[in-house]
Parts: structure tokens; sequence; C-alpha cells
């Protein structure tokens, strides 16, 4: 097996759920070496999250961020297993933690303490909502899309806000820890210097929601829910056609002249209300008519077939297994077998030509 490009680091993993496992599942498919700390008898949170289950008995939500780990069970209230924890953590290079501000140092594994142990440490700390006013406030991804502003735009209209279908900021907030990670491991390289890195579920929230968040701040623009249509581009959205709906994404001038000459629609990328995005953003009542009729004429796939073959960016809705289907078909390898799991899992989504990812093992039992 090719080395990966992570080997030879070790990682003490104190976090649970899903930001933080997700991260440091990253870190292992790279190479790292991940040791999970578990608590006695329960494990993580998400080990009783099913179902659904796999045919291992394993619930699936916990196989989605913990291959490639191994399980140390330690209870932090005991000071003999908190003496085995510091013993870890002088043999590792990094830590990542999601407890509450606090509850480290509280047990006597904070930053300060851990650094004079390991002084060039790399310590990852993830909150929901810092470490200052928020560090009392529970971080689940469900509040922080409420109280941060993203249900506030997503729903089918104002007055129904809805949550996304995943915790979408949880997985973010675990990519930003990891590249957080990664920057810490580069500065060490380079000065042998370790360093604290913190990341928090509202700010990585708001960082993504980009020009939503610009909006706000740059023009004062308060966003709302907009169904599946986007504030600043046009046609931008779901339309339904004869058979189910279809997904539309004309993002400039020559994509929506291509879209009418597609569609057979003569003089529609003509017409002055259409001429520009800014026109079809403030005409799109009557854009949205005129399109609808015309996909009413054939089913989903007959117009992604003709739209997708001139350039027009389209797709069908699909559900979980069409969406692999289609990714398959496209060539990508989106699953994995890993080595003692029954079930595939999903493939690391990031691919490196000389240390691709690794899938050495199967999420562990607790314990293992």
């Amino acid at each position: 097996m090719t080395a990966g490009a992570l080997e030879g680091i070790t990682v003490v993993d104190f976090s649970r759920v899903l930001a933080g496992p997700y991260a440091t599942m990253m870190l292992g498919d790279f190479g790292a070496e991940v040791i999970k700390i578990e608590r006695p008898g329960v494990g993580d949170d998400t080990r009783e999250w099913g179902p659904p289950y796999d045919a291992d008995g394993v619930a699936t939500y916990f196989n989605s961020v913990n291959r490639n780990k191994r399980s140390v069970v330690l209870d932090l209230t005991d000071p003999d297993d908190v003496a085995r924890a510091r013993e870890l953590v002088s043999g590792a290079d990094i830590v990542v933690e999601n407890f509450r501000p606090g509850t480290m140092e509280k047990l006597g594994l904070g930053y300060d303490t851990l650094r004079e142990i390991k002084p060039d440490l790399i310590y990852c700390a993830i909150t929901g909502f810092g470490r200052a006013g928020g560090a009392d406030l529970p971080g689940y991804d469900l509040l922080v899309q409420a109280v941060g502003g993203l249900m506030s735009i997503t729903g089918p209209q104002p007055g129904e806000p809805t949550k996304v279908g995943v915790a979408m900021v949880d997985v973010l907030t675990g990519a930003h820890a990891l590249s957080g990670i990664l920057l810490a491991l580069a500065h060490r390289d380079r000065t042998g210097q370790g360093q604290r890195v913190d990341t928090d579920l509202l700010s990585v929230l708001l960082s993504s929601m980009v020009n939503q968040a610009s909006g706000f701040l740059g023009a004062g623009a308060i966003p709302t829910a907009m169904g599946n249509r986007h504030p600043s581009i046009a046609p931008y959205q779901t339309f339904n056609t004869a058979d189910r709906p279809i997904a539309l994404a004309v993002g400039n001038d020559k994509q929506f002249r291509l879209l009418a000459t597609a569609l057979e629609l003569d003089g529609l990328a003509d017409d002055e209300r259409f001429t520009s995005n800014a026109s079809r953003v403030r005409h799109r009542d009557e854009l949205c008519a005129l399109l609808e009729a015309r996909f009413a004429d054939h089913g989903a796939d007959h117009w992604y077939d003709i739209l997708t073959a001139v350039g027009v960016p389209a797709g069908p809705i699909n559900d979980m297994a069409e969406a692999f289907t289609f990714a398959e078909k496209l060539g990508l390898e989106v699953t994995v077998p890993v080595p003692g799991s029954s079930t595939p899992q999903v493939a690391n989504p990031v691919s490196l030509s000389a240390t691709p990812p690794q899938y050495r093992s199967a999420p562990p039992r607790l314990g293992e």
C-alpha cells in the first residue's frame, strides 16, 4: 500500500458526533493514525443514532465518519484514565475536541496543560458558538441553522423556515477544522511550533453563506426563502416537466441563448425583458411562466438530454439511489469497500495522484 500523505502523524480524537469525527476521518483517510477516545459503555453518541443500521448491526450514522480509527475507552472523570489520555497525547501530533468551552480544562486536558507535555502539539477545538458569550450554548446543527440565518433563506417561501436535509453546518465545520489543522501542520513543519486551532459552527455558517452574507453586509439586503429560486440569477431553479421536475442553472447570457434555441422558443433571447441576467431577474415571473409551459411538453429525461447536449446546465431531481447511479455512470468512484465492513462506504472526495486516500479499517467497535 502506498504511504499516505499523513503517515507518521498521530491524532488523539476526543470529539464525537459529526464535525470533529468528520475532520479526523479525513486525516485518517490520508494515513494518520487516529485514536478515538470514547466513554465507557456507550461511546460516541452516534453509535445509538439509528435506524438505519448496516448488515453488521452498526448505526450507519456512526459508520459515516469513523473509519480508519481505533477506539480507546477512557473515563475522563477518573484520574488514572486522564493520566492515560495524557500519555497518549505525549506521543501524538494532533488533538481534536468538541466539548463545550472549559470542559477539557476542567478535566486537566486543556491546551495549556497538554502543550507542556507536547510543546509542538496542534490542538483543534471545535465549538458551537465560540469561547466567549456563546460558550454555554449547545452546539447542535439544527440550532445553528436556526440562529445563523440559514433556515430563514431555506424553504418554499417566507414564513416556512426549513432546515437543510443533512447536518451541513457540522460537515462544513469539520472541513474547516481540517483546513486549520493542515495549516498548523505546515507551520509546524517550517518552524517546529505547535499552536491552537479554533473554529465554531456559527462562524463557519456565516462564512459559508457567501453571497447571502455579503449581500447583507454590502447592500443591507436581508434575504428570505425563495424555494428553489436564486436571488441573483435567472433562470436558476427547478421547473415542472411532463413527469417530474428538472433543475436548470443558467448562469450567463450565452447559456440563456442556448436554452432558448434548444427549447425552440424563437425570439426569447432577444426579448428586452430577458437580454441580460439583471433583466431576467427583474422579469423572473414572466420568464418562468414561458419556460414552464414549454417544459410541460416532455419529461425530465428528454429535456436533460436535449439541454445537456448543447451545454445548458440542467439535471433531473434524483433521490439518493439515483444520485449514486448517476455519479457511477459518469465514471466517478463514489463508493469504496472498507476492510472489516460488510457494506461499502462513501469514498473520500479528495484524490491525490501520489498519496491517494486509504481505506484500511472499518469504523471500530467500542474499545476496538
